[in-house]
Protein backbone atom coordinates (compact mmCIF):
# COMPACT_ATOMS: atom_id res chain seq x y z
CA UNK A 1 0.00 0.00 0.00
CA UNK A 2 1.38 3.39 -0.98
CA UNK A 3 1.83 5.82 1.87
CA UNK A 4 1.11 9.53 1.80
CA UNK A 5 3.01 12.15 3.83
CA UNK A 6 2.05 15.73 4.71
CA UNK A 7 4.49 18.60 5.24
CA UNK A 8 3.29 21.85 6.74
CA UNK A 9 4.99 25.20 7.08
CA UNK A 10 3.97 28.74 7.92
CA UNK A 11 5.63 31.53 5.94
CA UNK A 12 5.14 35.07 7.21
CA UNK A 13 6.25 38.16 5.30
CA UNK A 14 8.24 40.40 7.66
CA UNK A 15 9.20 43.17 5.24
CA UNK A 16 6.25 45.57 5.29
CA UNK A 17 8.56 48.34 6.58
CA UNK A 18 5.56 50.25 7.92
CA UNK A 19 4.12 51.03 4.48
CA UNK A 20 3.64 47.68 2.78
CA UNK A 21 3.66 47.46 -0.99
CA UNK A 22 2.86 51.10 -1.65
CA UNK A 23 5.62 50.96 -4.27
CA UNK A 24 8.12 48.47 -5.70
CA UNK A 25 11.00 49.94 -3.67
CA UNK A 26 9.04 50.56 -0.45
CA UNK A 27 9.03 47.04 0.98
CA UNK A 28 11.57 44.43 1.95
CA UNK A 29 11.42 40.93 0.52
CA UNK A 30 12.13 39.39 3.94
CA UNK A 31 10.12 36.50 5.35
CA UNK A 32 10.36 33.83 7.99
CA UNK A 33 9.27 30.23 7.47
CA UNK A 34 8.38 28.11 10.47
CA UNK A 35 7.40 24.57 11.25
CA UNK A 36 6.94 22.88 14.60
CA UNK A 37 10.08 21.86 16.45
CA UNK A 38 12.64 23.42 14.11
CA UNK A 39 14.58 26.68 13.93
CA UNK A 40 13.08 29.51 11.91
CA UNK A 41 14.27 29.81 8.33
CA UNK A 42 15.02 33.42 7.42
CA UNK A 43 14.43 34.12 3.75
CA UNK A 44 14.24 36.84 1.15
CA UNK A 45 14.21 37.10 -2.60
CA UNK A 46 17.38 36.68 -4.62
CA UNK A 47 19.52 39.86 -4.39
CA UNK A 48 18.98 40.42 -8.13
CA UNK A 49 15.29 40.90 -7.22
CA UNK A 50 16.02 43.37 -4.38
CA UNK A 51 16.47 40.64 -1.78
CA UNK A 52 18.68 40.41 1.28
CA UNK A 53 21.89 38.56 0.36
CA UNK A 54 22.33 37.32 3.94
CA UNK A 55 19.13 35.23 3.79
CA UNK A 56 18.09 32.07 1.99
CA UNK A 57 15.97 32.55 -1.13
CA UNK A 58 13.56 30.09 -2.79
CA UNK A 59 15.97 29.41 -5.65
CA UNK A 60 18.79 28.41 -3.27
CA UNK A 61 16.35 26.33 -1.25
CA UNK A 62 15.26 24.40 -4.35
CA UNK A 63 18.88 23.62 -5.29
CA UNK A 64 19.63 22.67 -1.66
CA UNK A 65 16.57 20.40 -1.49
CA UNK A 66 17.66 18.52 -4.61
CA UNK A 67 21.19 18.13 -3.23
CA UNK A 68 19.95 17.01 0.20
CA UNK A 69 17.45 14.55 -1.24
CA UNK A 70 20.11 12.93 -3.42
CA UNK A 71 22.49 12.72 -0.45
CA UNK A 72 19.93 10.98 1.77
CA UNK A 73 18.79 8.51 -0.91
CA UNK A 74 22.40 7.75 -1.80
CA UNK A 75 23.50 7.15 1.80
CA UNK A 76 20.54 4.82 2.34
CA UNK A 77 21.33 2.84 -0.80
CA UNK A 78 25.01 2.60 0.12
CA UNK A 79 24.17 1.40 3.64
CA UNK A 80 21.91 -1.40 2.39
CA UNK A 81 24.26 -2.39 -0.46
CA UNK A 82 27.52 -2.78 1.46
CA UNK A 83 29.20 0.47 0.41
CA UNK A 84 30.80 2.28 3.33
CA UNK A 85 30.70 6.04 2.73
CA UNK A 86 33.07 7.94 5.00
CA UNK A 87 32.56 11.46 3.59
CA UNK A 88 30.21 13.20 1.16
CA UNK A 89 29.94 16.75 -0.07
CA UNK A 90 28.10 18.25 -3.01
CA UNK A 91 28.60 21.65 -4.64
CA UNK A 92 25.25 21.91 -6.39
CA UNK A 93 24.43 24.52 -9.01
CA UNK A 94 21.11 25.53 -10.53
CA UNK A 95 20.30 27.60 -13.61
CA UNK A 96 17.14 29.65 -13.79
CA UNK A 97 16.07 31.57 -16.90
CA UNK A 98 13.73 34.54 -16.87
CA UNK A 99 11.06 34.49 -19.57
CA UNK A 100 10.88 38.26 -20.20
CA UNK A 101 7.32 38.47 -18.84
CA UNK A 102 8.17 38.64 -15.15
CA UNK A 103 8.37 34.87 -14.71
CA UNK A 104 10.76 32.09 -15.54
CA UNK A 105 11.82 28.62 -14.56
CA UNK A 106 14.78 26.48 -13.72
CA UNK A 107 16.37 24.91 -16.77
CA UNK A 108 18.64 22.50 -14.87
CA UNK A 109 20.33 21.67 -11.60
CA UNK A 110 23.72 19.99 -11.52
CA UNK A 111 24.99 18.01 -8.55
CA UNK A 112 28.68 17.36 -7.99
CA UNK A 113 28.83 14.75 -5.21
CA UNK A 114 32.34 14.04 -3.97
CA UNK A 115 32.14 10.74 -2.12
CA UNK A 116 34.84 9.00 -0.10
CA UNK A 117 34.39 5.24 0.34
CA UNK A 118 36.29 2.92 2.65
CA UNK A 119 37.78 0.50 0.09
CA UNK A 120 38.70 0.52 -3.61
CA UNK A 121 36.51 -2.50 -4.39
CA UNK A 122 33.47 -0.38 -3.39
CA UNK A 123 34.02 2.20 -6.15
CA UNK A 124 32.01 0.53 -8.98
CA UNK A 125 28.99 -0.02 -6.75
CA UNK A 126 29.34 3.48 -5.27
CA UNK A 127 29.24 4.95 -8.78
CA UNK A 128 26.26 2.84 -9.86
CA UNK A 129 24.21 3.74 -6.80
CA UNK A 130 24.16 7.41 -7.86
CA UNK A 131 21.89 6.44 -10.76
CA UNK A 132 19.50 4.58 -8.48
CA UNK A 133 19.50 7.42 -5.93
CA UNK A 134 18.69 9.89 -8.69
CA UNK A 135 15.73 7.78 -9.82
CA UNK A 136 14.38 7.46 -6.27
CA UNK A 137 14.84 11.03 -5.02
CA UNK A 138 11.38 12.40 -4.19
CA UNK A 139 12.34 16.01 -4.90
CA UNK A 140 14.06 15.29 -8.24
CA UNK A 141 11.02 13.24 -9.28
CA UNK A 142 8.85 16.30 -8.58
CA UNK A 143 10.56 18.80 -10.89
CA UNK A 144 10.22 19.13 -14.67
CA UNK A 145 13.82 20.07 -15.46
CA UNK A 146 16.89 17.85 -15.64
CA UNK A 147 18.88 17.13 -12.49
CA UNK A 148 22.31 16.17 -13.76
CA UNK A 149 24.79 14.24 -11.62
CA UNK A 150 28.59 14.43 -11.83
CA UNK A 151 29.74 12.10 -9.05
CA UNK A 152 33.37 11.63 -8.12
CA UNK A 153 34.31 8.66 -5.95
CA UNK A 154 37.49 8.60 -3.89
CA UNK A 155 38.96 5.90 -1.70
CA UNK A 156 39.98 6.68 1.88
CA UNK A 157 43.63 6.56 2.65
CA UNK A 158 44.74 3.53 4.58
CA UNK A 159 45.22 4.09 8.29
CA UNK A 160 47.72 1.24 8.28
Amino acid sequence: MAMSHQYETLTEWTGAAGVGTVSYRAYERSYVTRTDGRPDLLGSSDPVFRGDPSRWNPELLLVAALSQCHLLQYLHLCAVNGVTVLAYEDRASGTMAEDGNGGGSFTSVELYPLVTVAFAEMVPKAEALHHEAAAKCFIASSVDFPVIHHPEIRVAESHG
